[in-house]
C-alpha cells in the first residue's frame, strides 16, 4: 500500500467535506438572512424550501469544479521536490473559494436579472415568500441550467492558477 497516496486521498477527503458543509451553511444562512429572515425549511412554504434546493444545488456544482483544484495545489506540494508552502496552499485555496464565491454571486444575480426579464411584474422573491411554487421551480431550473453551463468555465479559470512547476520548452 501506498502510504503516501492513502494520507493524500484521505486529506482530500475531509477538506472537501469540511469545506463543502462549511460553504453550504454560509449559503444557506446569507440566503436566510438577506431575503426570507421569516421562511423556514421546517415551515410550510414548499416553494422556500425548493428555491434553498436549487441555490445548494447550484453551490456544490460550483464547489464539485472547485474543490479539485485545491487538491491539486496539496498534491503539487506533497510531489515536487520543491514543497509549497502551507500558507500558498491556504492562499491558493482561498482564492479559489472566492472565485467561486464571486461566480454564484454573478450566476445568481443573472438568473435574477434573467427571470425579472422573461416575468415583467413578478417579484420572484416575494412569489416565492407567497409559496408561489411554480416561480419557485421556474427560478430554480433556470439557476441550475445556467450553473451546469457555466461551471466548466468556472474550473477552466480557476485550473488557470494552479502552481504548476515550469517545465522547459526544448521545441
Amino acid at each position: 500500500m501506498n502510504t503516501q497516496l492513502f494520507t493524500l486521498a484521505l486529506l482530500e477527503i475531509v477538506l472537501s467535506v469540511l469545506i463543502t458543509v462549511i460553504i453550504i451553511f454560509a449559503s444557506y444562512k446569507i440566503l436566510k438572512n438577506l431575503f426570507f429572515k421569516k421562511e423556514d425549511i421546517s415551515g410550510d412554504n414548499l416553494a422556500f424550501t425548493i428555491f434553498t434546493s436549487g441555490i445548494i444545488l447550484s453551490v456544490g456544482l460550483i464547489l464539485s469544479e472547485i474543490l479539485p483544484s485545491i487538491t491539486n495545489v496539496i498534491r503539487l506540494s506533497s510531489t515536487q521536490s520543491e514543497a509549497i508552502e502551507p500558507l500558498s496552499i491556504i492562499k491558493y485555496s482561498g482564492l479559489y473559494l472566492f472565485i467561486g464565491f464571486v461566480a454564484a454571486v454573478f450566476i445568481n444575480g443573472a438568473v435574477f436579472l434573467l427571470f425579472s426579464v422573461l416575468t415583467k411584474g413578478v417579484n420572484e422573491f416575494k412569489e416565492i415568500q407567497k409559496n408561489n411554487i411554480s416561480v419557485a421551480i421556474l427560478v430554480v431550473a433556470i439557476l441550475i441550467s445556467i450553473t451546469l453551463i457555466a461551471k466548466d468555465s468556472i474550473a477552466l479559470l480557476i485550473s488557470s492558477l494552479i502552481p504548476y512547476p515550469e517545465v522547459t520548452n526544448f521545441l
